[in-house]
C-alpha cells in the first residue's frame, strides 16, 4: 500500500510542474532560513557550556545604585580574589584576569629571541594560575600546575605557537614584547584551542600577573570563583557583603569621599554571574571590554525562524487546497469504488511527506551554500554539523513532522469531498475554508510587514549613528598601531610626520574615542569644598599637547594645553558632563583631586567616546605618556601618498616591525557593527519572509481563479472589460493586505520601540516608516496577484466554458 501511495505521489508531483516547483521552492526557502537561524542560535548558546564544573563557576559582579540607576561593575582589586578564597570555605578557588590595555593587555609587538622581525599581535591577557585552573584550559605543552606561577611567564595558543615556532618545542623559548630586551618573557605553556569549545574570553596570549598593589581602591581585575557542590549561591552573595564592610568601604572612608558617594556605597552588593550567562546576559554598562551576544537577539531570531517556517507550511496548505478541483474527481471516483476516508488521508499525507523530504534536501543544500555568506554577515564561524551523530536523524525527523503537520489540513480537506457532489461538479466545500485561507494570508503578510518595518527602522538607526555629530573629527585620521616600539623616539617620529605636506597634525596617546583603546576609572572630588560634597567618577586620559587639535575637540570654556605653560603638567581639561557633575559655577582655575591635585584650565564640548547606546560620561584629559598609538590628521584627498610616506618614515625607525594602521572612522563603525550585523540579518530574513508570503498569495490567487473560472468566463462573454475582471480578482487581496498593515503597525511599533530603548541616542519612529512599509507590501502583493488576474482576464472564455 505504501509503495502505491509513493507511486501516486510521484505521479502527482510530475503532473503539475509549476505548482510542484512553487510548493517545493517555498518549503525549501523556509527550511533554509530556519536552519541558518537554528545554527546561529546553537552557536550563541554554546558559549561556556564545555566546562566540567560549569554549574559551579561564577564571575563576580558588584552592583549598586546611583540616582535611581542600577550600576554594575566586574572590576575588582588585586587582593579581592585571594581574600574571597581565604575568607569563605565554600569557595574552592578564586582567580583573576586583567584585559585592560592600560596595563599592557590587548595589542603588543612580539619578537622571538634571535629573530629580527617583530609582529604586532592581538589578544594579550593577564591571568593568574588559579583562573587558569578554574577555566579548565587544556595544555598541549607545559605543566598545568606551573604555567602562570612565576614572573615573566607567557602562555600562548597552539595557533600562535605554530606561527612563532613552526618547528615546535615552544616551551622554554624567550620572547620580547614591544622590543623591550630588558624584560624577557619565557613560554611556559601552549593551550589547545577546540573551536567547538567557545568561550566569552577570547585570548591568544596569557601573561602572569605581577601586580603587587595592595590597596582596596584600584580596580582592574575580573574575578572568577569555583564553589563547592550544593553551595547556596544566594547565601554566599549575602555573606560576601562582609568584604565590603571590612575592606572596601573603610578604604573609601579613609580616602575622604563625600557623603553622596557614601550613600551609594550603602547600596552595594556582590552578585555571582554563572559563567554560561556571561556571553549573552551581560549588561553593556559593565564595560568589561569583551565581545558579547544578546539573549534578546537569540529569541528574536528564533521567533523569525519559527515564523518563516510557519509561512512555508501555510503556503503548502494554500497550494494544496488551491488545486483541489484537480483532485476532486480522483477523490470522488475512488470513494465511489469503495476507498475509505482513512486511506485517502494516508495518501495525501504521504504526498505531503514526500514534498517535505524533497524540500528538506533542497533547503539543507541551500542553507549549506548560503552558510559562508551568513557566517560572514553574523561575524560567526558557523559550520554545518554534518559529522554530528544527531544532525541527520534530526533533519529526517523534522522532515517527517513538518510534512505531516503541513499535510494534515489538506488531507482532511480533500478527503472530505462527497462523491455525488464532486461528480456533479459541485465543489462548494472550498468556500467553507475561504476565511481560513484569507486568515493565513493575513498572518503571512502581517509577519512580513513587521519585518519590513523593523528593517527600515534598523537601517535608519544605523545611519543615524554613523552620521551623528560626535563632537570630534573622525575623518581622515590615520591611527598608527604598535607605536610603543618606538620607545624614546616617539617624539622624533612625530616631528618627522609633521614635516610631511599631507599631515596637518599628530598626537601621541593610547586613549581614543573608540572601543579597543585604553580606558580607566577614577573618582574626583573638589579641593577645599568640604566633605559634604560628593565625588565624580570619571575617565582620566593621558594625552599630549596636540591631542585636542588633532581630534578636532572644541573648547567651550578656558583653553587647551600649551607647551608655553610649564604649569600644564598639573593642569586638567574636563568635558561638560564632568563640569556639570562637579557643579562649579565657573570651573576654570578650580582644583579637583583624585589622589593628585589638578587645576582645571579648560572645559571641552561633550564628545562621544563610548558606544552610542550610552550617555556621555564625565571625562578628563591630562598631559602624560601613553605612547602605543599615534593619531595622524591628514589633509583631504591625500591618504594614499600620506600612507606611503608615513610607512617609509616608520621603516626608518622600526625596520623590524611591519607598519600597521587603521582609520578612526572605520574603528568607530566597528564599534557599532553589532547593529549593522543585526540589520543585515534582519534584512535577509525579511526578504525570505516576503518571498515565502508572496508564494502564499500566489497560491490563494490561483485557488480563487480556479474556483471562479466559470464566473469569469461568463462575465467575459457578457462583455466585461479587462479592468473590471482585474479589479474583481485583486481588490480582495488588497483588502487582506490592508488588514495585515493595520495589525502589523502597532506590533512593529512596540517591538522596535523596545529595541531602540537600548540606545541613549536614537531616532524617533515616524509615521513615514509605517506608510512606506505599507506601500511596499501593497506593491509586492499587487505584483504577485497580477499574474493570475491578467492571465484569467485574457483567457478565451469559450475554452473555459467548454471544459466545464
Amino acid at each position: 500500500m505504501i509503495k502505491n501511495y509513493l507511486r501516486i505521489a510521484w505521479r502527482n508531483i510530475k503532473k503539475d510542474k509549476l505548482f510542484t516547483a512553487i510548493k517545493i521552492g517555498g518549503f525549501a526557502v523556509g527550511i533554509a532560513a530556519c536552519l541558518l537561524i537554528a545554527l546561529y542560535i546553537m552557536n550563541e548558546l554554546s558559549y561556556d557550556r564545555h566546562y566540567t564544573n560549569k554549574d559551579r563557576i561564577f564571575r563576580v559582579v558588584l552592583q549598586g545604585s546611583m540616582d535611581g540607576e542600577v550600576l554594575k561593575s566586574v572590576h575588582f582589586q588585586q587582593l579581592f580574589a585571594e581574600t574571597l578564597e581565604s575568607t569563605y570555605p565554600e569557595i574552592q578557588k578564586a582567580g583573576k584576569i586583567n584585559t585592560s590595555e592600560l596595563f599592557g593587555a590587548g595589542r603588543r609587538a612580539l619578537r622571538v629571541k634571535g629573530e629580527v622581525e617583530s609582529n604586532l599581535e592581538e589578544g594579550f591577557v593577564f591571568a593568574d594560575q588559579e583562573v587558569f585552573e578554574i577555566l579548565e584550559l587544556d595544555l598541549k605543552e607545559g605543566n598545568p600546575n606551573e604555567v602562570l606561577k612565576n614572573p615573566g611567564s607567557l602562555v600562548m595558543t597552539e595557533a600562535r605557537a605554530a606561527k612563532h615556532f613552526p618547528n615546535g618545542n615552544a616551551i622554554g623559548k624567550t620572547v620580547y614584547l614591544d622590543d623591550d630586551t630588558n624584560r624577557p618573557y619565557t613560554v611556559t605553556g601552549v593551550v589547545k584551542v577546540d573551536p567547538l569549545k567557545k568561550s566569552h574570553l577570547d585570548f591568544d596570549y596569557l601573561m602572569v600577573i605581577e601586580d603587587k598593589n595592595s590597596d582596596w581602591l584600584t580596580t582592574n581585575y575580573f574575578t572568577y570563583i569555583l564553589v563547592d557542590e550544593n553551595t547556596d549561591i544566594a547565601g554566599l552573595e549575602a555573606k560576601m557583603k562582609g568584604i565590603l564592610k571590612d575592606y572596601y568601604i573603610p578604604a573609601q572612608v579613609e580616602r575622604g569621599m563625600g557623603e553622596g558617594f557614601m550613600e551609594v556605597l550603602k547600596t552595594l552588593e556582590y552578585k555571582l554571574q554563572p559563567i554560561s550567562d556571561i556571553h549573552l546576559k551581560s549588561d553593556i554598562k559593565m564595560h568589561d571590554g569583551l565581545k558579547h551576544g544578546d539573549i534578546r537577539f537569540v529569541w528574536l531570531f528564533a521567533a523569525i525562524a519559527g515564523f518563516v517556517l510557519l509561512l512555508a507550511v501555510i503556503n503548502f496548505i494554500n497550494l494544496s487546497t488551491a488545486k483541489s478541483a484537480n483532485r476532486a474527481k480522483e477523490v470522488g471516483l475512488r470513494k465511489t469504488v469503495g476507498a475509505y476516508k482513512s486511506s485517502l488521508v494516508n495518501q495525501f499525507l504521504t504526498e505531503s511527506v514526500v514534498f517535505s523530504f524533497i524540500s528538506f534536501v533542497i533547503g539543507v543544500l541551500l542553507a549549506w551554500l548560503l552558510l559562508p555568506t551568513f557566517g560572514s554577515m553574523a561575524a560567526k564561524s558557523i559550520t554545518m554539523p554534518w559529522a554530528e551523530w544527531w544532525f541527520l536523524p534530526t533533519l529526517l525527523l523534522a522532515a517527517l513532522i513538518v510534512g505531516i503537520f503541513a499535510g494534515l489540513y489538506p488531507a482532511m480537506y480533500l478527503s472530505a469531498f462527497k462523491p455525488a457532489n464532486v461528480l456533479k461538479g459541485n465543489l462548494s466545500i472550498g468556500s467553507k475554508s475561504g476565511s481560513l485561507r484569507s486568515g493565513l494570508v493575513v498572518f503571512q503578510f502581517t509577519t512580513s510587514v513587521i519585518l519590513i518595518i523593523g528593517t527600515l527602522i534598523i537601517y535608519k538607526q544605523m545611519n543615524f549613528i554613523l552620521d551623528k555629530k560626535l563632537g570630534y573629527d573622525r575623518e581622515q585620521v590615520l591611527v598608527v598601531q604598535g607605536a610603543n616600539v618606538l620607545s624614546q623616539n616617539a617624539q622624533s617620529f612625530k616631528e618627522r610626520l609633521l614635516a610631511l605636506a599631507e599631515v596637518k597634525n599628530v598626537a601621541i596617546s593610547d586613549y581614543l574615542p573608540v572601543e579597543g583603546t585604553k580606558r580607566n576609572g577614577n573618582s574626583f572630588k573638589k579641593v577645599g569644598e568640604g566633605t559634604q560634597d560628593g565625588t565624580v567618577p570619571a575617565q582620566i586620559w593621558r594625552v599630549d599637547y596636540d591631542y585636542i587639535n588633532t581630534l578636532g575637540l572644541q573648547v567651550a570654556n578656558g583653553r587647551a594645553f600649551s607647551e608655553e605653560f610649564a604649569s600644564d603638567s598639573s593642569a586638567i581639561v574636563i568635558n561638560q558632563a564632568m563640569a556639570k557633575q562637579l557643579a562649579y559655577e565657573n570651573p576654570i582655575g578650580k582644583q579637583i583631586n583624585n589622589g593628585q591635585a589638578w587645576t582645571i584650565i579648560g572645559v571641552l564640548d561633550d564628545f562621544h567616546f563610548r558606544n552610542l547606546k550610552e550617555d556621555i560620561a564625565p571625562l578628563s584629559l591630562v598631559i602624560g605618556n601613553s605612547p602605543s598609538i599615534i593619531s595622524v590628521k591628514l589633509s583631504a584627498a591625500s591618504s594614499r601618498s600620506a600612507i606611503d610616506n608615513i610607512e617609509q618614515i616608520w621603516q626608518e625607525y622600526v625596520p623590524q616591525q611591519t607598519f600597521e594602521y587603521t582609520f578612526l572612522d572605520q574603528e568607530f563603525a566597528e564599534m557599532h557593527d553589532d547593529v549593522q550585523r543585526m540589520g543585515q540579518i534582519f534584512n535577509s530574513f525579511a526578504l525570505f519572509a516576503i518571498l515565502v508570503a508572496c508564494l502564499g498569495l500566489f497560491a490563494l490567487s490561483a485557488f480563487l481563479v480556479e474556483q471562479r473560472k466559470k464566473e469569469i468566463s461568463i462575465r467575459l462573454v457578457l462583455g466585461a472589460p479587462f479592468k473590471s475582471i482585474y479589479r474583481l480578482l485583486t481588490m480582495d487581496y488588497m483588502k487582506l493586505i490592508m488588514v495585515s498593515i493595520v495589525i502589523a503597525t502597532p506590533i512593529a511599533w512596540y517591538m522596535m520601540n523596545r529595541w531602540l530603548e537600548d540606545f541613549a541616542y536614537r531616532i524617533e519612529i515616524s509615521w513615514q516608516v509605517f506608510f512606506w512599509a505599507g506601500i511596499l507590501a501593497l506593491l509586492v502583493a499587487l505584483a504577485t496577484v497580477s499574474y493570475q488576474a491578467i492571465k484569467s482576464a485574457l483567457v478565451n472564455p469559450a475554452n473555459s466554458l467548454r471544459s466545464e
